[in-house]
């Protein structure tokens, strides 16, 4: 009898960390504060990107690819891939131009014309072999 109000305290400062753990996962300061450092990391990303595309596009392209921005977010979101891309893997032997941006972009133009056109405006015949001749009626 002498170990049940230790144990009784055990119980009690278990119970406590249970609760504290429950108030963490469902109450809602813990939630806002998740999603306030998936904020900080989006930024801190989107900081990155900004700092490697400026080292790697001359102003024009920047400016350029900005444009691209504008109009068509994806497509200007998968060429900043692409260029970090390049750069990390040394494809890039200089800053790139706004030239080199046409040329990418009209590249993946055609890539894309392909992937749209793969399958469509060709028909296929497929034709029943054997068991279906005239010749064998007689």
């Amino acid at each position: 009898m002498a170990d049940d109000p230790e144990l009784q305290r055990i119980r009690q400062a278990r119970l406590q960390q249970l609760a504290a753990q429950a108030g963490r996962s469902s109450g809602s300061p813990s939630i806002g504060s998740a999603g306030g450092d998936d904020e900080e990391q989006r930024k801190a990303e989107s900081e990155a990107r900004k700092s490697i595309l400026n080292q790697i596009l001359t102003p024009e392209a920047a400016d350029r690819l900005g444009r691209i921005g504008l109009v068509n977010a994806d497509r200007a979101r998968d060429v900043e891939n692409r260029l970090i891309m390049m750069a990390r893997t040394g494809q890039l032997p200089a800053r790139a131009t706004e030239d080199d941006l046409v040329k990418m972009l009209g590249a993946m133009r055609e890539l894309e014309r392909e992937r749209e056109n793969q399958g469509v405006g060709k028909v296929i015949f497929s034709r029943r072999k054997g068991g279906w001749d005239d010749e064998d009626d007689f």
